[in-house]
């Protein structure tokens, strides 16, 4: 058994503190353990293939991660994928030569691109917006495993209420990117064609991203989708009700923008 240390780690990406370290690279250490890195909340590369590595759960508070690198360890079940899940700026992914991989490569690729649609390269490939589209219709849902939700909010020395803020506050921010950089495709939802006009495209637009959005949600974070809506839809009833009660102001109102 193989653990990484503080001093390996310090030594390696050549930094003073844990919290301080933004690359590191362990390929070929033979690691078994690298719990360590639940004190690392601001790695953004890690590299740590080669080694014997069977769970990801030490990884779950590294919520800065954009590219990781796992490939040819023990890790046997995709289910790992779930400590993952948090990361809203993970988008290189190399987890190939493992045994979660297993022999149907295609299926396999789908199953991880519907746990992680914000990947934008999986295995050294890039990924494609079809590719996602389709991984949300054929890909297998995974399950998380059964300490993965207590694992993921112990880490880091963060409480519970702090850590999901932070989460769901990177998470929003994220969305917001991806909305105003990369819109879904709209073959992905038919009904939506109609409309022509620029605006009407990039209304819906939004509206294909948030739909695909929905699909990854649990059921707290619809709850509050849920909540955010009604109070979305009250204060545009309210703005009808003052246009009706007072139509001439909202005329003015045109006028002077």
């Amino acid at each position: 058994m193989m653990k990484l240390t503080r001093k390996h780690v310090l030594t390696e990406a050549k930094a003073s503190d844990l919290e301080s370290v933004r690359k590191l690279n362990c390929w070929g250490c033979k690691l078994t353990d690298v719990s360590i890195l639940s004190q690392m909340p601001n790695i953004e590369v890690l590299t740590l293939s080669a080694n014997s590595i069977s769970s990801l759960a030490p990884l779950a508070g590294c919520l800065s991660l954009c590219e990781l690198y796992v490939r040819r360890n023990m890790i046997a079940s995709l289910s790992e994928l779930c400590y993952l899940r948090p990361m809203t700026r993970l988008r290189v992914l190399w987890l190939a030569d493992n045994p979660c991989c297993g022999e149907n490569s295609s299926q396999y690729r789908l199953t991880v691109l519907r746990c992680l649609p914000r990947l934008q390269k999986l295995d050294n490939q890039v990924v494609t917006e079809d590719e996602t589209a389709l991984a949300h219709l054929e890909g297998k849902e995974i399950t998380a495993p059964p300490n993965a939700a207590q694992q993921q909010l112990s880490t880091n020395g963060l409480t519970d209420t702090a850590k999901e803020n932070a989460s769901r506050s990177r998470e929003v921010e994220e969305i917001k990117e991806e909305l105003r950089m990369k819109p879904k495709s709209r073959d992905q939802f038919p009904c939506l064609h109609s409309q022509s006009t620029r605006s009407s495209m990039k209304k819906t637009h939004t509206l294909d991203a948030v739909l695909l959005l929905l699909r990854d949600l649990d059921h707290e974070e619809l709850r509050i989708v849920h909540v955010e809506a009604q109070n979305r839809l009250r204060t545009f009833t309210l703005d009808s009700l003052e246009t009706l009660r007072n139509p001439q102001a909202s005329k003015s109102a045109d006028i002077q923008q």
